[in-house]
């Protein structure tokens, strides 16, 4: 981390739209680097390690989805938000099987600035971390130093996120966490629209690769929300 914010790669091949995003995350102490195209990311990526990227789907040489998937296998605690015109449900449920965070624009540019912001505070750990007992729960071992997971003595690959939800479900033992509780500790969201589901949609990531090393650790209160089993 290169500031007291962090630095972010934008990638996006519309000079205005990468001038103004990298004017105003600047304002806000971000350390920015842009490239226009997927190589230049890349090479940028690889050189500078950033915190967090901001990335277009469409882009000259290449898909910036596939863009994520190759920064993330290169780097599991980069964080990713997408930035794009596309705003089909397909679109958005696909991005985020393996991204942080789905903007379409057009946006508001201090929107975009205050979901990052909140993504890293849910995703980079702190500069230095004490060494901390794992977190414990049945066959679950969270190690929050390395924040990473194991179930059954198995490691599993969790997205940032992913990680930030499980924690805080067993963080809260076998108790049932409201949806809104949910949406406000681990997506910072204060005001979310009632049809939102991102939480329905990482819970479901999280069973799809919890549930392949065991019997079934999420349960699902209806209309209230979810705890461990």
């Amino acid at each position: 981390m290169t500031t007291g914010s962090g630095t972010v790669l934008v990638v996006e091949d519309e000079e205005s739209i990468a001038d103004v995003l990298a004017i105003a995350l600047r304002y806000h102490r971000f350390e920015v680097m842009t490239a226009g195209t997927v190589r230049d990311a890349l090479c940028l990526a690889e050189r500078t390690r950033p915190d967090a990227a901001l990335l277009d789907v469409m882009l000259p040489d290449g898909d910036g989805r596939a863009l994520g998937r190759e920064l993330r296998v290169r780097r599991p605690d980069l964080a990713l938000v997408f930035l794009t015109a596309r705003d089909a449900p397909a679109e958005i449920v696909g991005a985020l099987g393996f991204g942080d965070d789905y903007i379409t624009k057009p946006f508001d540019v201090d929107v975009v600035v205050a979901r990052l912001t909140a993504v890293l505070r849910r995703t980079r750990p702190a500069d230095v971390l004490p060494q901390r007992p794992p977190l414990r729960y049945g066959d679950l071992e969270l190690d929050e130093t390395t924040y990473s997971v194991r179930r059954a003595g198995r490691t599993v690959e969790l997205t940032p996120t992913e990680y930030a939800l499980l924690r805080f479900l067993v963080r809260n033992g076998g108790r049932i966490v409201p949806k809104d509780q949910l949406l406000r500790h681990v997506w910072q969201y204060e005001h979310t629209p009632p049809e939102s589901t991102v939480v329905e949609t990482y819970i479901s990531y999280l069973r799809r690769k919890l549930d392949a090393l065991g019997p079934p650790v999420i349960t699902t209160r209806r209309g209230v929300g979810y705890g461990l089993a």
